[in-house]
């Protein structure tokens, strides 16, 4: 076995989420009205796309330029707080720009949809910006609470569209940059014709491939994410089983 994808990865030195650094791809209009919020004061915007589309770093990228301007801001992400942190949305009405990332993880959620709907409306009555994303486009979003669908309705909604390849190995370029790892082309062509092509699966797979070339001390080439991908695909096999490999 190569290593266990179960263990933690190793903390390494991330590269800043800015818009300098995000691939655009079919999204540069998305980007480019994002880039407006921290100058329109009172404006909204409904974010959504799957899974390892982008959208933490843009809202980190927004955040990074709002405090360029010598704006306050602050990245809120639903899925890392515990049911009970609701408090820590006091006091956000204070602030120039607030981004809530993930909001698909409270949906159905009543005392976070509420909490969530009277923060908003706090947030708007300060005239402040706010950003909001989800897996999920408004539409379909299953809210228990009217009221919050239609808080979000009232602003722009926009939507990130899946990369080309070339987009997307162009991702993986910075994020195996950003690791300090130099990832051959041949390897990421290997990845994109026989992996999960979603932005997430491959971006974790790089991250495998390093923490494997570190204990294993080999050099990244097709082989070794052959054996990466394998481990990968036994790992998620023993846990759908409930075997261990």
């Amino acid at each position: 076995m190569l290593f266990s994808p179960q263990i933690p990865l190793p903390l390494t030195p991330r590269r800043d989420n800015r818009f300098e650094n995000f691939v655009n791809g079919p999204n540069r209009a998305l980007v480019e009205a994002l880039k407006k919020l921290p100058t329109e004061p009172g404006s909204q915007v409904f974010l959504s796309g799957a899974a390892g589309s982008g959208k933490t770093h843009l809202l980190n990228a927004l955040c990074v330029e709002t405090r360029a301007r010598q704006g306050r801001a602050f990245y809120l992400a639903l899925k890392r707080l515990p049911k009970d942190a609701i408090e820590s949305l006091q006091g956000l009405e204070n602030l120039d720009l607030v981004c809530v990332d993930d909001l698909h993880v409270i949906a159905g959620d009543v005392r976070w949809e509420e909490a969530l709907f009277h923060c908003f409306n706090r947030i708007r009555a300060a005239n402040g910006r706010l950003l909001v994303s989800s897996r999920e486009r408004l539409s379909a979003l299953e809210l228990g609470l009217p009221d919050l669908a239609s808080r979000l309705a009232w602003g722009l909604r926009l939507q990130l569209q899946p990369l080309e390849d070339q987009d997307k190995m162009a991702v993986i370029t910075l994020h195996s940059d950003a690791l300090g790892l130099s990832l051959p082309e041949d390897v990421q062509h290997y990845l994109l014709q026989h992996h999960d092509r979603s932005m997430a699966a491959l971006i974790q797979t790089v991250e495998r491939l390093h923490e494997a070339a570190l204990t294993l001390k080999r050099r990244i080439t097709v082989p070794l994410a052959r054996e990466v991908l394998k481990t990968n695909k036994d790992w998620n096999h023993a846990d759908q089983t409930g075997n261990n490999p």
